[in-house]
Parts: C-alpha cells; structure tokens; sequence
C-alpha cells in the first residue's frame, strides 16, 4: 500500500512539476510581421492594438479593440483563449500596454478600423465606459464604423459621385479586379 501512494505521489509531482508557466506579461509588436487576426492588416498604432494570449502562451493581435470584439463573438474566441487568458491594449494617450479587462474607455477616436474607441489606464471625465460596457457597446453597433467605411469606400470609389465602381485611368469603368475598355 505504501508503494502505491509513494508512486502516486511521485507522478504527482512529476506532472505537476512539468507542467509550463504561461507568461502572460504583453509581447512586443513586431510590425514588420505582426498582422490582426480577424482583418488581416499589419498593426500601425500601438496607442490601439490589442493582444490576446491563452493558457499555452498563445497570441491573437488585433489593429483595433473592435476586431477582438469581432472575434469573441464570431469565432472560435472562447475555444481558442481556454481557462486563463490575459488581454492588453495599448493606452490611447501613451501607447503603453494596459490591463484591457481594467482600463477605462472613451468614445470618438480615430482607430484603425473605425470603431472608436480609446482605452485608458485611469478613469478620466472622457473615459466613460468599462471593458463590459465597451464590448455590449460594440455588439451593439454603437461605433463609428459606418462613418468610417462610408470614408474608406469614397476614397475607393473615386469621390462622391455616386458610381459604385471603381474608376480607371482615362475614364473607364472597373469591373472588380479587371480594367475593362
């Protein structure tokens, strides 16, 4: 009997032992390489980006808290992140990486896909919202995200004509991914 809890305890041991520290601490933006999961773009703006890393260490980077908003709801988010999971974003006035679930947020920025919202380390009279908040908020479609495409499409588009398609030189008309004549 003895031998049975002495080989026990020392599996214990040995799994638990073995078992990996996950560093939770936020990674360095490489943005040469670094791109946002859910848009695919590279990351510009450290005063916006957002990472997310899972119990394995894994890291999902966002160019905008709105992306990761879009992930926890469209895709494989809750899966992914497991049981322990840690989220940073970059202070909207000095670019540092705060505590996302902790900061404070305000709307009216200028984000890199629109959505609008800055986080902050401490509450400020601009700094209304809670991490909860901010997300049903964007769920909600309580963002600048149209104005910001309708933005995007014009200068696409050629101006603000009107005409959906895109524009060639001499004055012809696109068909998508073709310069027709």
């Amino acid at each position: 009997m003895k031998k049975i809890a002495l080989f026990i305890s020392i599996s214990l041991f040995l799994f638990t032992s073995c078992q990996k520290k996950v560093d939770f601490s936020p990674r360095k933006v490489n943005y040469d390489r670094d791109v946002c999961y859910v848009c695919k773009m590279g990351l510009a703006d450290p005063k916006y980006d957002v990472q997310a890393i899972n119990e394995r260490g894994e890291v999902r980077w966002y160019d905008d808290l709105g992306c990761l908003v879009e992930d926890m709801r469209e895709h494989d988010f809750n899966t992914w992140k497991g049981n322990k999971y840690k989220i940073w974003i970059g202070d909207a006035e000095t670019g540092q990486w705060i505590d996302a679930e902790k900061a404070w947020y305000r709307f009216g920025d200028r984000t890199p896909m629109g959505y609008g919202y800055g986080a902050l380390k401490e509450k400020t009279s601009d700094s209304l919202y809670d991490f909860q908040t901010t997300i049903q908020r964007i769920n909600e479609g309580k963002t600048k995200r149209a104005e910001f495409l309708k933005k995007k499409k014009m200068s696409v588009s050629g101006g603000d004509s009107g005409d959906k398609q895109m524009k060639c030189g001499g004055g012809m008309k696109c068909a998508p991914g073709k310069c027709g004549k």
